[in-house]
């Protein structure tokens, strides 16, 4: 299984890309310093990629992805705050493969580090690495699945999946789903949110016969973990 070691010291943003790219079918492992990185390439097997900020309370991290470079194979991408040419052209001249900047989706992330296996020839073994994707409807309110197997939805259900695929792969927090498929006048909770998820999630796997893509990021919220259009 590829292994993806996030090197990130913000605490939300490296919780959320551990949690999302293990749902994805990757092992992921977190960690906050330089002086981190150095004992896990000391004393394990190199990641097959390193998602590396620049800003390290402990470490530069132009300096950390040409030592990497010069000792190991794996990929390299940067996902640092600083988005200008110059310090694009520095990263790419001091090892990384990716340059990416802090506003990007998860599912963005994810894409790219397909991407740099496919081009390093590392073998991806994903379950949803087929590239087909979910089809959400917009005007019938049915949900396709790769294997063309249709669901119709209710209006939650539709609601509920049409804000996941809309959010890029990204995880939508609780209060905002709970937000975006309550009824005028109704309450609606963060436990029954969780029912309706769950009762969705049944559905989709007893009608496709498939891994259902609704994943929960727990304390957080949830994602749709594979490729999805919505017409």
């Amino acid at each position: 299984m590829t292994h993806v070691l996030i090197v990130e010291d913000e605490q939300r943003l490296r919780k959320d890309l551990v949690d999302f790219l293990a749902l994805c079918g990757f092992t992921a492992e977190g960690i906050a310093t330089a002086e981190a990185l150095h004992r896990v390439l000391d004393d394990h097997e190199p990641p097959d990629v390193i998602i590396l900020d620049v800003g390290l309370p402990d470490g530069n991290g132009f300096d950390l992805a040409r030592e990497v470079r010069e000792k190991h194979r794996c990929g390299i991408i940067m996902l640092t705050a600083l988005g200008d040419s110059d310090d694009r052209i520095r990263g790419f001249e001091s090892g990384a493969d990716i340059y990416l900047v802090k506003h990007s989706t998860l599912r963005e992330i994810e894409a790219v580090i397909r991407s740099l296996l496919r081009r390093t020839g590392e073998h991806v073994d994903l379950a949803d690495s087929t590239g087909d994707k979910w089809v959400l409807d917009s005007r019938h309110w049915t949900l396709t699945a790769p294997n063309q197997r249709s669901l119709k939805l209710t209006a939650t259900e539709f609601a509920l999946v049409s804000a996941l695929c809309k959010h890029g792969g990204g995880i939508c927090e609780r209060e905002k789903l709970a937000e975006t498929i309550a009824r005028p006048r109704t309450h609606f909770d963060n436990r029954h949110l969780d029912a309706v998820v769950s009762r969705l999630r049944r559905k989709i796997g007893e009608q496709t016969d498939l891994t259902v893509p609704i994943k929960v990021v727990y304390g957080v919220g949830y994602t749709f973990t594979a490729p999805s259009a919505v017409e």
